[in-house]
């Protein structure tokens, strides 16, 4: 009996349809840390107020990209890479067509990393 009036309401439930649309992008990607010289005043808060703590798999992205759905907290996957990145950070206005990826306080592992080109998907999802 219960089921059936949880059928009966998810009948009633408005519904919203999806469409997914997944976007992909051959960017410039550097690396970054919360080392002192390389940020503002404040180095373990991302640009939207984040908390950003080693080991998160954070990425900053330049604001042209903002333009394009890579807004706060939208989910990035970076070819080559395991799991998905949060965009939790902006860049300087000057770059363009550019991922920052966060590396907590590893600056040698940022230095190694140097500036490489990597593809990244998004999924942006409209109403």
């Amino acid at each position: 009996m219960k089921l059936t009036r949880c059928l009966a309401l998810l009948l009633f439930l408005p519904m919203t349809t999806l469409a997914t649309n997944t976007q992909s992008l051959r960017v410039k990607a550097s690396a970054y840390t919360s080392a002192v010289g390389e940020t503002d005043s404040t180095p373990n808060i991302g640009a939207w107020g984040d908390r950003l703590t080693p080991g998160m798999k954070a990425i900053a992205v330049s604001r042209d990209l903002i333009e394009l759905g890579l807004t706060h907290n939208q989910r990035v996957r970076i070819k080559g890479f395991e799991g998905t990145y949060l965009v939790l950070d902006k860049m300087n206005k000057r770059w363009t067509k550019k991922i920052d990826i966060y590396m907590g306080n590893d600056v040698e592992k940022a230095k190694q990393w140097g500036v490489r080109n990597v593809t990244i998907y998004w999924t942006n999802e409209e109403k």
